[in-house]
């Protein structure tokens, strides 16, 4: 009979994601990993035995790889990949290294010299992303400083990005974090509220940023578990804004026909003021074209 099962191999640093609530979203793959490696660092021992016994997973050492001790137990995890055991890493939700531990120890591994593979899995992100009906870029930022001060300064410097923006918050945080986003970024840009996504409560809700405070006001419940929140990108400019970027678009053509491409974009954002990041983007769109 055939075998389609994938154990973990010797000498392999195996990166799983687990579930971000719905623990029946725990992989096949993921399964044959678990089960098999010799060693399975965990952010936190306690969840992830809680979800190995879910799953009826006698699993191989558990040990504990988080923020305050990952650069020690990356070092121990190279020693045991050196004599050629198998390790798998999880955090405590999600997918390791998004805003949870995890790249330090893919750094040290790598820097040692051994194979890194992902078992890929839930997102918390990607999830939230898969419903909110983004159809351009978007910049995932994680989680927000948690002082006020330093949360207003990020805000400000995304605010002039196009993009959709992409953030965690922790329920604790949610009111202050979209009296911000509102007085920062906005009321006409729609946002998202993805909650306690794939378990009992989840809950989606979209409406423009100037109406949030009031649904999070609304009901109690609005307020509590783990958020994804969705920024939509800001609205196009129009009308003098539009005639400033044709006559960016009209010189960057013309120095086009003469001078490299950034060179081009470069002179091209000295002369209209337009971005020259934006200039270089689009220069090279315009080379794609011809």
């Amino acid at each position: 009979m055939f075998d389609a099962s994938q154990p973990a191999r010797p000498g392999v640093l195996h990166i799983v994601a687990t579930p971000i609530g719905n623990l029946r979203d725990l992989s096949q793959r993921a399964l044959d990993v678990l089960k098999t490696a010799d060693i399975v660092a965990a952010e936190d021992t306690r969840t992830t035995q809680g979800l190995l016994n879910v799953h009826q997973i006698q699993a191989g050492k558990l040990t504990p790889l988080h923020d305050h001790n990952e650069q020690a137990a990356a070092a121990r995890l190279i020693e045991a990949l050196r004599a050629g055991q198998s390790v798998a890493y999880v955090s405590d939700a999600g997918t390791p290294g998004i805003s949870d531990p995890g790249a330090r120890l893919v750094n040290a591994v790598r820097a040692a010299g051994f194979e890194i593979t992902p078992i890929p899995g839930p997102s918390a992100v990607a999830t939230a992303l898969s419903v909110a009906g983004i159809e351009g870029a978007w910049l995932f930022y994680g989680f927000l400083p948690a002082k006020p001060g330093a949360r207003r300064k990020a805000l400000q410097e995304l605010a002039t990005r196009p993009d959709a923006l992409v953030f965690y918050e922790a329920p604790h945080r949610i009111e202050e974090t979209i009296d911000d986003l509102l007085a920062i970024l906005g009321g006409e840009r729609s946002i998202l509220f993805a909650r306690e996504l794939t378990k009992k409560f989840e809950q989606l809700h979209a409406c423009p940023l100037a109406e949030a405070p009031a649904w999070l006001a609304a009901d109690d419940n609005h307020r509590r578990g783990e958020f994804v929140l969705v920024v939509a990108a800001p609205a196009a400019q129009t009308d003098d804004n539009d005639k400033e970027s044709r006559e960016a678009r009209r010189v960057l053509e013309i120095l086009l026909e003469e001078l490299p491409l950034k060179q081009a974009a470069h002179l091209a954002a000295r002369l209209t003021g337009a971005r020259k990041n934006a200039l270089y983007d689009l220069a090279l769109t315009l080379k794609e074209e011809k």
